[in-house]
């Protein structure tokens, strides 16, 4: 029977590259023409990238309209699992997004076809978490409880600002008499306009250490939701689109999938440059807009990275340092492509040279 690690997602990597998220020559990528004209699909996170809270990102909604009349499909591939694509697609139409529930994915609909492979129609399954993840189970054909005494067959945990003790506790009960474990998402933060709040992946460590047992993960960075997404898009050549390196880039490169990093979330330019190989984008944009503009490559010659009119370089002492002027974005795609060359980068090596972009 299908496991979480047998999940197989459509072929993406063969539209993309092989060998890892940046190109072969382990650099960003350019391209000569908008994003929007090069991917099909773009499958695009919600928090941090087109909201943050209630409002809106500015500039996202402009930016994606802008998108799909240029030909790219949209589809909007969320970690959260507290609300129904329903509710999803009404914010999104609020801030001038044209979007239908069946242009959402939610990681409860990903945790719903997980259950899938394992329980059989009809199994009790303990929903700990909100509207969204009971709505996905119950559609999925299981029978959502709350309470261990149903003897549930799996307990399946997102994210809620409304979980109770009490529902933690029966979530722990059943586990630790043999129901099978399973979250939506691991995030273990969410951005909000006030900063980050403890996400599913925070709130589910109450249960993983009360049972002694971790569940296993359905939303990013683990394959389950982007196979969900790419079967319900029918995308060919998806571009990933995220603001969190762990999550939306890590799993981009783990499918082979190409990626956007924006920066209007969680990560910043200095987690960009530290980025782990498995964590590295094949672009960087300051946000949506990135989809509209052509990207320009970075260039090596000999022990220089060059990228318009910022070059970055390692100087004596395991210091990077950057020259130029232009575009922040340029100056931080030389940087990268400086840090990800050299192997134990720290943020001291690194810091003076993004003290002299930024300032």
């Amino acid at each position: 029977m299908t496991t979480q690690g047998e999940f197989v997602a459509p072929d993406t990597a063969a539209a993309g590259r092989a060998g890892g998220p940046e190109g072969a020559d382990g650099l960003l990528r350019g391209s000569a023409d908008p994003l929007a004209k090069v991917y099909d699909v773009a499958l695009l996170d919600l928090d941090g990238v087109v909201y943050l809270g209630g409002s809106a990102v500015p500039g996202a909604p402009e930016a994606l309209v802008k998108a799909a009349d240029a030909g790219m499909r949209l589809a909007f591939v969320t970690n959260n699992s507290s609300r129904t694509p329903s509710a999803i697609a009404a914010q999104l139409a609020s801030f001038g997004v044209a979007a239908s529930a069946g242009d959402v994915v939610t990681s409860a609909q990903a945790a719903a076809r997980l259950l899938a492979t394992r329980l059989a129609p009809g199994a009790a399954v303990l929903v700990v978490g909100g509207t969204g993840l009971r709505v996905a189970v119950r559609e999925r054909g299981f029978r959502p409880v709350t309470v261990a005494a149903e003897r549930p067959a799996a307990v399946v945990q997102g994210f809620s600002a409304d979980i109770t003790y009490s529902l933690l506790a029966e979530g722990t009960f059943a586990v630790e008499a043999g129901a099978w474990f399973v979250a939506s998402n691991g995030d273990a933060t969410m951005p909000t306009t006030r900063g980050r709040q403890p996400g599913n992946g925070a709130l589910s460590q109450v249960i993983a250490t009360a049972a002694g047992q971790q569940p296993v993960i359905a939303g990013k960075p683990e394959p389950p939701l982007h196979a969900e997404s790419v079967a319900r898009t029918g995308a060919k050549h998806p571009l990933i689109v995220g603001d969190r390196l762990d999550t939306d880039i890590e799993g981009a490169v783990r499918v082979g999938a190409d990626s956007l990093l924006v920066l209007t979330g969680v990560s910043r330019p200095l987690d960009a440059v530290l980025a782990p190989p498995d964590q590295r984008p094949t672009y960087l944009a300051a946000g949506l807009t990135g989809l509209l503009e052509p990207h320009p490559p970075v260039a090596v010659t000999e022990d220089a990275f060059r990228c318009e009119g910022w070059t970055a370089r390692w100087a004596a002492g395991d210091q990077l340092e950057l020259d130029g002027s232009g575009e922040m974005l340029d100056g931080l795609r030389a940087l990268c492509a400086a840090a990800w060359s050299a192997e134990k980068v720290t943020p001291e090596m690194v810091q003076s040279a993004l003290s002299r972009l930024q300032g």
